[in-house]
């Protein structure tokens, strides 16, 4: 897929205001720090669409970009150790699973996960609470470019072994690093693909 337009549509905190079009989303949420902005700014091919900070927690809002005027890139509060007061934390943290309970919109979430880390408990636990509510979803593991390959590797088979633990099946996964672009394709492919799926089962 190439990205030929993105534009920013809108932010909020309330689902109940997200585009009430019918189009697909695809939503992107990480621990805070994760590169998630970054990786959003590579995949459209845009330097600034998504605010890149070095502060964890930027950002704290639903955030919706309308891609090839035919999909929903949506950008997520970060979860994890956002420096906002414990009372904003409730508050983005219950926007964020009522996002996920009530966008019929949402075709799958990309989970973002900093491949140079061991398996984090907060991420585990919210892949669980995406399981359990049936929302479907994929890794993306950030950073790759830090690691040697073999080091990747063993990160991920890491991954593997605690996940299927609990998982019948590995989820799906893309490896990914934004300084290099790598990923880019991969992604944006994947996600070609299930607009496609749903292209021809609206058929």
């Amino acid at each position: 897929m190439k990205i030929k337009s993105a534009e920013f549509v809108v932010s909020n905190s309330d689902v109940s205001k997200c585009p009430k079009t019918r189009l697909p989303e695809y939503a992107f949420i990480g621990r805070s720090n994760v590169g998630k902005s970054s990786l959003i700014n590579m995949l459209t091919g845009r330097k600034s669409l998504a605010k890149t900070s070095g502060k964890p927690g930027k950002t704290q809002l639903i955030n919706h970009f309308l891609i090839n005027k035919n999909w929903h890139l949506v950008d997520l509060p970060g979860y994890g150790y956002a420096r906002v007061s414990k009372s904003s934390k409730k508050v983005f943290q219950k926007f964020i699973t009522q996002y996920f309970s009530l966008r019929e919109q949402l075709i799958t979430a990309f989970v973002l996960v900093d491949i140079r880390h061991e398996p984090q408990p907060i991420d585990l636990e919210f892949m669980q609470w995406l399981g359990e509510n049936g929302i479907p979803f994929s890794i993306i593991f950030t950073k790759a470019d830090k690691l040697k390959p073999k080091a990747i590797e063993n990160h991920i088979e890491a991954y593997k072994a605690i996940l299927l633990e609990t998982w019948e099946d590995m989820p799906n996964y893309f490896i990914t690093s934004s300084s290099k672009s790598i990923g880019k394709d991969t992604v944006l492919d994947y996600i070609e693909q299930l607009n496609g799926n749903m292209a021809l089962e609206g058929e």
